[in-house]
């Protein structure tokens, strides 16, 4: 679990766009020696392209429209891969897959705000929160090993329409 440097919250220095998004984790692969096979690719291409949350089956049923073999299992692993390597955050709490705004940077830990009326995830990446929850775990003599904040609530364009 690493946090950021600092807290970003310039818009500019996230990626966005699907092509850009796909471009930035091909380079940090090669960089890495890792492979980004076209399966692999194609699953990040969707997340990125969802502009919110994907659930797996969700991604399998987009994939299968190319890919005549993408299976459970396929999908499973590709997005295991992407996990792994950070270039993908989980939601575990909606079980569902966002891109990471800084693919090709280190693995961090990042809290997330999910609207639960519109499904959209907003990562925040203040290295004060992460390493306040850091500090108080291991002030109880806890040693954490991975991070995972996900607050629910309204965005502010859902609140503002309720």
């Amino acid at each position: 679990m690493k946090a950021p440097a600092h807290a970003c919250t310039d818009p500019a220095h996230h990626v966005h766009d699907g092509d850009a998004f796909v471009h930035e984790v091909e380079s940090a692969c090669q960089q890495r020696g890792l492979r980004l096979t076209p399966i692999r690719a194609h699953a990040l291409r969707l997340i990125a392209a969802a502009g919110r949350p994907v659930k797996a089956y969700d991604l399998l049923d987009q994939m299968k429209a190319t890919h005549d073999a993408a299976a459970p299992p396929t999908v499973y692993r590709a997005l295991d891969f992407l996990l792994e390597h950070g270039f993908i955050h989980k939601l575990s709490s909606i079980n569902a897959y966002v891109g990471c705004h800084h693919p090709g940077g280190e693995q961090h830990a990042v809290p997330f705000l999910i609207c639960d009326q519109c499904q959209s995830a907003t990562e925040l990446e203040d290295d004060a929160i992460v390493g306040a929850l850091e500090r108080r775990a291991r002030a109880q003599g806890f040693v954490p090993r991975a991070q995972t904040l996900e607050v629910h609530g309204l965005c502010a364009a859902c609140a503002k329409a309720a």
